[in-house]
């Protein structure tokens, strides 16, 4: 560990997960209005002993006791200058957090339906939106009792509920009960499986490993993987130390138009590929798990549906198990075997595939050398009614995503643009966009299925599935600098 670095002074939510314990969520959007009552807040929020007032929760290990509520903040550039951050300090911010998500969103593929100007509020007014507050709980009184109390010192812009969910039937058709990671997204898959591991931080990793990630990756004024490179640290050093920068997204899932386009391109293959079939379905009389002989087309969208992310619904690496996802893992093994794979060539995974591009593990990139240099924290929870696809209706559901790291615009935004909507990691997707959540339409998008003798299969004309409906760019602080911004009235 650093020797700069105390657990008690970092933000939880950068290396904790709360989710697996807290299964509830709100977001509260917050604007200054009471300069003098949002700085005794953050004052009182440090130390946690003002009836009232929730404790900021620190990375520090909680032992065997688990916490009820889980409290954290993230601030914009324009909530920096309403707290009263000197200009001097200010201007030592990174350009991409200054300007702030909504000027940089054609950068990040928010165009068309996911432009800006169709962001509701309070995203449609970005200087007023200066603190987002994250609240984890067990239950939803929770959630009241501090939004209540956080109101007694900000005005409260807007409110976003998630939760967590297990129950795969709501979420997508297969796979219930399967042995796999529990939290799925809409559009069916297990989720948050992968994540960077930083030495002798948490209970659960003690030990160095080979694959760690240096702090630097998500924490400001460490190491990084580059060698020599340590990114600026805003001044004060009071203020960014031991800091970090949050893209907070708003991601809308047409759960329902994802399994219409699975029926679609299962329909295709089968009209298409004709003889060629066995180069894409189950051999030696193997029938993909879950379905009953006879269901091809069934078992088409699931290959469709597991290619394009790279991942079986269930969360099984297509690179490790290409014909079928793997069930009956025992718990005690779930992370190892979910993430113990790697996309050396040749490799059973297409290079397009979503979780390939925001993390190419050892695959080849054009980009020598950033395979690892771009890895952030994630953290997310669906919003929204649970989907019966029987029954598809209207209603928006999606994710409430935070994209952490040190470096907003070498990690979150070079991934968006470069990996995700130009395909510039790899010569054979250059072009193309994501298929799960890039900047897509009917006209120009593809994916190329990889079949079993090497060769592949594009598919053609599937819509955007994944539209932005707000967003942010905050800064994380240390309880060190939330305390300096407490008190700086007196300087």
């Amino acid at each position: 560990m650093s020797k700069t670095l105390d657990l008690n002074e970092l933000q939880g939510n950068i290396l904790r997960g709360y989710r697996a314990d807290l299964t509830n969520v709100r977001y509260l959007f917050l604007e200054v209005v009471n300069l003098g009552e949002a700085r005794r807040f953050l004052g009182a929020a440090i130390e946690g002993v003002t009836p009232g007032i929730p404790k900021i929760t620190t990375a520090a290990h909680w032992a065997d006791q688990k916490p009820q509520m889980c409290f954290n903040i993230g601030v914009t550039y324009e909530g920096l200058k309403a707290l009263g951050t000197p200009a001097s300090s200010l201007a030592t911010f990174p350009v991409e957090f200054v300007e702030g998500m909504t000027r940089r969103a054609l950068k990040l593929g928010d165009f068309g339906p996911s432009a800006a100007n169709h962001w509701p509020a309070p995203f449609d007014r970005p200087d007023r939106l200066h603190l987002i507050a994250t609240i984890y709980a067990v239950n939803q009184d929770i959630l009241d009792d501090i939004q209540d109390q956080v109101s007694q010192a900000f005005s409260v812009l807007g409110v976003r509920d998630a939760r967590a969910r297990t129950d795969a039937n709501v979420l997508g058709p297969q796979y219930a009960g399967d042995g796999s990671p529990n939290n799925r997204v809409f559009f069916g898959y297990a989720d948050s499986i992968s994540q960077p591991k930083f030495n002798h931080l948490t209970d659960a990793q003690p030990e160095k490993t080979s694959d760690s990630a240096p702090l630097g990756t998500v924490l400001l004024g460490h190491p990084t993987r580059m060698e020599g490179v340590m990114f600026r640290v805003p001044s004060p050093k009071a203020l960014g130390l031991n800091g970090s920068f949050n893209a907070f997204r708003v991601l809308a899932q047409d759960t329902h138009g994802f399994e219409l386009y699975l029926d679609q391109a299962a329909e295709e293959l089968e009209q298409m590929l004709g003889e060629r079939m066995d180069q894409l379905l189950p051999v030696d009389g193997e029938i993909l798990i879950g379905f009953e002989k006879g269901q091809r087309r069934e078992a088409l969208r699931e290959i469709v549906a597991a290619q394009m992310c790279g991942r079986w619904r269930n969360g099984t690496p297509v690179a490790n198990s290409p014909s079928h996802p793997i069930f009956n893992i025992p718990n005690k093994d779930q992370a190892e075997a979910f993430n113990a794979f790697s996309y050396a060539a040749p490799s059973a995974c297409p290079v397009g595939a979503h979780i390939r591009r925001t993390n190419p593990r050892d695959g080849e990139v054009v980009q020598r050398g950033s395979n690892l240099t771009r890895q952030m924290v994630r953290r997310g929870m669906p919003y929204g009614p649970d989907f019966d696809p029987k029954n598809p209706d209207n209603e928006e559901r999606g994710l409430l995503g935070n994209f952490i790291g040190a470096n907003l615009g070498a990690q979150f935004e070079a991934v968006m643009c470069d990996w995700l909507n130009l395909g510039l990691l790899h010569p054979d997707i250059t072009g193309l966009n994501d298929p799960l959540i890039g900047a897509n339409t009917p006209e120009t998008s593809a994916f190329d299925l990889l079949l079993r003798d090497g060769t592949s299969y594009r598919l053609r004309g599937f819509p955007r599935f994944v539209k932005t409906r707000g967003g942010a760019y905050t800064f994380l602080p240390s309880l060190p600098a939330i305390e300096y911004l407490s008190q700086l009235k007196s300087r």
